[in-house]
């Protein structure tokens, strides 16, 4: 089974926690903090693997949890950073965010990287917050919580030349002729289900990837059929070579799957209409293929090469393949992704500082902070110790957010909560 869009959680380690610690030398009578900071936690980071051609790792392990900072230690040393969490995944993967539809990564060559989800920095312990003031602090963050979230894998298949036309036009056979690929071949009214490569070698020398991509039917772009799984991989070809069963044995009119494949690829993506295409007349060895060709050629208006072959025989495979290498030589790539050149300008505006916290109530009366620069502060906070309980208070203070409280009606002995804990609020 080849799987081409898989939907995977990912979670960067958290940070090691700050120690508060503190030195007992002996014959040092009143030694300072000696608390050190916490390890970095480990990033998720993609990694473009050549020998990969599917996303079927994914279907079975979707969680990827990488490791977290180890936590600071006595005598000021720090934590051990933990080592990125590397994930293979094949070449032609985007990952997208699956929230917000942002595009993280297009990871095309080998040994591409990109980092999915950043680790936590650290905590820093009590030596971080000795001062003239307070020369013995009490004080250690935990370590910084790591990004999480849902990705997107969508594996659009590598190749130069892709194959396009409506199921059964002869697509797997031209490719199994041309190149040493073994696809699945039916006498029958058969669509290839997964795309299959192929490397073709002209007999000058020149070689390229040649793709026989899924069939497509008319709706498509609306996801009918295979729909966006075919034209999802078709998306980085640089030629199409557009398969056309000119015999018309299943009584289809040539030019009108011409037609049509064409306003399939156009209402999916208008860029797909920028790569130089070639009719491949596929068939020609059957009876009555010779008059739909000029029937074809005349109803044709575009200047668009027509090649008339048969698959089985290898008539006139061998110019379609030298024009097809001629084409890709003077034909660059395609961005996936297309980005409009604008003018640069830095806009300066004076904003007010966003809050990073907002408050909700729900029907029992508690009121819930959430937001989350407030939700980070409270989780590196260490609440066993009076000291950290005191400085989460004063920064909560800085923030605004007793004066929020007080604006949204909170009085003394009301419930507030933030993530699952419950605090009382105190004037």
């Amino acid at each position: 089974m080849f799987v081409d869009q898989v939907k995977v959680y990912v979670k960067a380690g958290d940070g090691g926690n700050g120690m508060v610690a503190f030195r007992r030398e002996k014959y040092v009578p009143n030694g300072g903090p000696a608390g050190g900071d916490g390890g970095k936690g480990a990033n998720v980071v993609f990694e473009v693997e050549e020998g990969l051609r599917t996303l079927m790792d994914f279907r079975f392990n979707k969680h990827f949890k990488a490791t977290r900072g180890e936590h600071g230690m006595s005598k000021g040393m720090h934590g051990k950073n933990s080592e990125d969490m590397i994930v293979k995944v094949p070449p032609g993967t985007v990952v997208t965010d699956a929230e917000t539809g942002q595009v993280l990564a297009d990871l095309v060559e080998h040994g591409q990287r990109a980092v999915v989800a950043k680790g936590g920095r650290g905590g820093r312990g009590n030596t971080r917050f000795a001062t003239p003031a307070n020369p013995a602090p009490e004080l250690a963050e935990k370590g910084e919580p790591g990004d999480e979230r849902d990705v997107i894998l969508e594996l659009k298949v590598l190749a130069d030349v892709g194959l396009v036309g409506f199921p059964s036009v002869g697509k797997s056979t031209l490719l199994s002729v041309v190149s040493a690929a073994k696809p699945k071949i039916a006498e029958y009214h058969f669509t290839t289900i997964t795309p299959n490569l192929g490397v073709v070698a002209v007999d000058d020398g020149r070689s390229f990837v040649m793709a026989d991509l899924p069939g497509l039917i008319e709706g498509a772009h609306e996801g009918v059929g295979l729909g966006h799984q075919f034209l999802r991989h078709i998306e980085r070809t640089r030629v199409i070579l557009h398969v056309i069963d000119m015999s018309g044995m299943e009584g289809r009119d040539p030019y009108e799957d011409f037609v049509k494949i064409n306003d399939e690829l156009k209402l999916y993506n208008l860029r797909l209409t920028e790569r130089p295409q070639i009719v491949v007349a596929n068939k020609m060895d059957i009876p009555g293929a010779e008059e739909n060709l000029e029937v074809f050629k005349e109803k044709l208006q575009e200047d668009i090469p027509v090649f008339p072959v048969s698959a089985v025989t290898r008539q006139g495979l061998r110019d379609v393949l030298y024009t097809t290498a001629d084409l890709l030589e003077t034909t660059p790539e395609f961005p996936m992704v297309h980005e409009e050149k604008e003018e640069s300008r830095v806009l300066y505006k004076h904003e007010k500082e966003e809050a990073g916290f907002y408050i909700t109530r729900d029907p029992a009366g508690t009121f819930i902070i959430n937001g989350p620069k407030i939700e980070r502060l409270f989780k590196m906070t260490d609440f066993t110790r009076d000291e950290t309980v005191k400085r989460f208070a004063r920064q909560m203070r800085s923030m605004g957010v007793d004066e929020a409280l007080r604006e949204k009606g909170a009085q003394h002995g009301d419930t507030i909560r933030i993530l699952k804990y419950e605090f009382e609020f105190i004037e």
